[in-house]
């Protein structure tokens, strides 16, 4: 359960009220009126907290849970121990994001400007933001109703930040726009120079990067991200889009929605990402490449060509899931042969 010294929990909530929450429907011999206190894991749990079970690999916990309420799929619903209510959904795990989410809501903002912050005249700030202790606000900056700015965090001139968004602590901002409900974690660097330079004797001269980055809404930036701006276009990165810690998205990328990109990924310079990819811890993608919508990258993937929609690449360099599993397959029986 969570730490009350760092989490405020609300409720209680009834079973009923969950059931409406989670968009799940009740089943078994249940009190729709009892109420719950907190969310839980399943080992951990006790009659007034809720849990789920979204991975076949927990039934056996499930079984011999304590929960005094469940989300499960229909398909597992029979493994319950008796007694437990259950919040029967096709999909239990966004149906306990969503209770979850009820438990722990997102405080709301207050309107304050902390007296060690430093605002620039012209920036706008809408109703509601909160400035902490050491951010710095550059000029004609804009900031929408109710985000938060961090301590410490640096935001350049002209950034503009939407409604909502939450900006982590020691955060630099430059050179960006941003959307609506962006999740900015702390340490994260948004519109620094992109690595271009013309390579040659007697010195390498840097080409100026005059571009941008834009961000969606309801993207969510992992800590220690670093985005490059454009060098003459715009770095985007689109609606919905999740990017994991330590992630290194070069000049001119361009990102789809919905995206996943795990930790320590490294996207090269103007590579093009479609919808809903999702890319695998420390997988790099290579220079000027496309990789099509939907497309899974698999963990530690080298990606040295174009990537067509709808395909799972694994290896370095990447190849489709079944061709790697077969050149897996195929080296360790020369190994298992030339050992005998």
């Amino acid at each position: 359960m969570a730490d009350p010294r760092f989490y405020a929990v609300a409720g209680p909530f009834s079973l009923e009220e969950l059931a409406t929450i989670a968009k799940a429907k009740v089943s078994g011999r249940t009190d729709p009126t009892h109420r719950f206190v907190d969310v839980a894991p399943l080992d951990d749990a006790g009659p007034d907290h809720v849990s789920f079970l979204d991975n076949r690999l927990y039934k056996d916990e499930f079984a011999a849970s304590q929960a005094g309420a469940c989300l499960v799929s229909p398909a597992l619903a029979d493994r319950a121990p008796a007694g437990m209510a259950l919040l029967v959904t096709p999909e239990p795990y966004r149906a306990f994001a969503r209770v979850a989410q009820a438990f722990y809501p997102s405080p709301p903002a207050a309107s304050s400007i902390a007296p060690r912050a430093t605002v620039d005249a012209s920036a706008r700030l809408g109703e509601g933001v909160r400035v902490e202790a050491g951010a710095v606000i550059g000029p004609k900056v804009e900031i929408g109703r109710g985000s938060i700015i961090g301590p410490n965090a640096v935001i350049g001139a002209g950034v503009t930040i939407g409604e909502e968004c939450w900006i982590g602590s020691g955060t630099t901002l430059a050179y960006c726009v941003i959307g609506a409900r962006a999740i900015i974690h702390p340490g994260v660097r948004i519109g620094h120079d992109g690595f271009g330079f013309a390579l040659g004797a007697p010195s390498h001269l840097k080409v100026p990067q005059v571009g941008r980055v834009v961000i969606e809404d309801d993207v969510e930036i992992g800590a220690n991200t670093t985005i490059d701006r454009g060098s003459m276009a715009d770095t985007r990165i689109g609606a919905g889009t999740k990017i994991d810690n330590l992630v290194q998205i070069a000049h001119n990328v361009q990102i789809g929605r919905g995206c996943i990109i795990v930790a320590q990924v490294g996207i090269s310079g103007s590579t093009r990402i479609g919808d809903f990819v999702m890319m695998g811890g420390q997988s790099g993608v290579a220079g000027h490449l496309d990789i099509g919508r939907g497309a899974r990258v698999g963990a530690q993937a080298g990606i040295m060509r174009d990537v067509p929609a709808g395909t799972t690449v694994i290896g370095s360099p990447a190849v489709p899931v079944k061709e790697f599993w077969r050149q897996v397959a195929t080296l360790t029986n020369i190994s298992r042969r030339s050992g005998s």
